[in-house]
């Protein structure tokens, strides 16, 4: 005679499951970019079946939009951490240092997701390119004012410069094999960028 045991979840069990699952994804796309995302690798990690992916996403896609909304968000709340601890007046210089330090060139998997995919977006399924749009617009506003310009218009002007700028920065740095050659490019921009724009 067998005795089946059924295992009970708690109601939020799923939920969290879910979350878990979005986490790792992105993590992943940062990492390795769209290809790095494969479900069958992702749930094995996470010691959950493959099957059981299509219980929480219908699509590889659906889950690349949540795990990029994820990654920004991850990052907003960052930005939000690092301006409430700069001195006042200084918060755009705080970023700047924030964003081109050795720590997030070094952490892609945790760190921005635009300096993680950049040579990546375009190959990215439609609704993620959409997700990413949304956020970059969301990182301009909130951004922008820190930025110097006469008015909203050239100060959001100035912040996608910088912000295209900073980018770049990271991803050609993460390309180079040499530490010292990394550092200083890092060293450079964030000179350049904090002269150009905090001064």
């Amino acid at each position: 005679m067998y005795i089946i045991q059924c295992v009970r979840y708690s109601p939020n069990h799923k939920q969290a499951t879910r979350e878990r699952i979005v986490r790792a994804a992105s993590r992943h796309l940062r990492r390795a970019g769209d290809k790095g995302v494969g479900i069958a690798d992702l749930m094995r990690k996470l010691e959950l079946t493959h099957g059981g992916f299509y219980k929480h996403f219908d699509s590889k896609e659906q889950l690349l939009v949540e795990a990029i909304a994820q990654a920004f968000d991850e990052i907003e709340a960052r930005f939000t951490e690092t301006v409430s601890k700069a001195r006042p007046g200084t918060e755009l210089r705080t970023l700047i240092e924030n964003y081109l330090s050795l720590e997030h060139c070094a952490n892609a998997a945790e760190g921005c997701p635009m300096a993680a995919l950049a040579s990546d977006v375009v190959r990215l399924p439609l609704p993620v390119r959409k997700e990413i749009d949304k956020a970059i617009k969301r990182r301009v506003k909130r951004t922008a004012g820190f930025l110097p310009g006469a008015t909203e218009k050239e100060r959001e002007r100035n912040c996608m410069a910088l912000l295209s700028g900073l980018i770049g920065t990271v991803s050609v740095a993460r390309a180079l094999d040499d530490p010292k050659a990394r550092k200083a490019v890092l060293e450079a921009s964030k000179a350049f960028y904090i002269k150009a724009f905090c001064n």
